[in-house]
C-alpha cells in the first residue's frame, strides 16, 4: 500500500478499502487536532480549541478501533492504534492546561 495511487486507480477492492480506511481515520484526527488547538480551521483560517469537539473525535476513533478489533490487517490495525495514542496524549496534556489555568472546560 505505500506505493499506492491515492485517486483510486490501479487498486485492488482491498486496497481501495484499506485507503478509505485510512482517510478515515485521517479525518477525524483532522477534526480532533482542530479541536485541540493544534491546526487551524480550513473554514476559517483561525486556530480555535475546542476540547469537546476533540474528544467527541477521539471517542468516535476509540469506538472505529473496538468495533473493527481483529478485523483489520496489521498495518491498519497499528495506524489506528499509534493515532489514537498521540491522540489521547495531547488530549490529556491540554485537559492539564485547563486545570492549571482553572478553566476546568466541561467535557
Amino acid at each position: 500500500m505505500d506505493q499506492m495511487n491515492f485517486n483510486g486507480d490501479n487498486l485492488s477492492d482491498d486496497e481501495q478499502q484499506q485507503l478509505l480506511f485510512m482517510m478515515l481515520v485521517q479525518q477525524h484526527q483532522q477534526i480532533a487536532m482542530m479541536g485541540l488547538g493544534k491546526t487551524e480551521n480550513p473554514n476559517t483560517g483561525e486556530t480555535e480549541r475546542e476540547l469537546k469537539s476533540a474528544k467527541f473525535a477521539i471517542d468516535t476513533l476509540l469506538m472505529l478501533k473496538e468495533y473493527t478489533e481483529g478485523n483489520l490487517p496489521d498495518k491498519l490495525q497499528n495506524y489506528l492504534k499509534e493515532t489514537l495514542n498521540n491522540l489521547r496524549v495531547s488530549y490529556a496534556e491540554e485537559k492539564e492546561k485547563d486545570e492549571e489555568s482553572g478553566e476546568g472546560q466541561e467535557e
